[in-house]
């Protein structure tokens, strides 16, 4: 997916990842995206996007599609 964005000066400090950082931080926010899909479209592993919502003040929602993310991790690391 490629985001076109107005040619605004604030925007222009921004790198590509702020940029993917700050949409993954405001859709958590909005409970849009779990933390792990929101660390997914940061680019970001699930511990550093959790201090990045942190450092936003942003808290932590914890949803049933956080709980399957969760459960699904488990399966991996002890399968049966």
């Amino acid at each position: 997916m490629t985001l076109e964005l107005p040619d605004i000066s604030a925007i222009q400090r921004f790198t590509a990842e702020d940029l993917r950082l700050e949409l993954a931080c405001a859709l958590y926010a909005r409970g849009r995206v779990s933390a792990v899909s929101g660390a997914d479209l940061s680019g970001l592993d699930l511990i550093t996007f959790q201090q990045a919502l942190q450092e936003r003040n942003i808290p932590r929602q914890y949803s049933v599609e956080d709980l399957d993310d969760d459960l699904a991790a488990l399966d991996k690391l002890f399968p049966a």
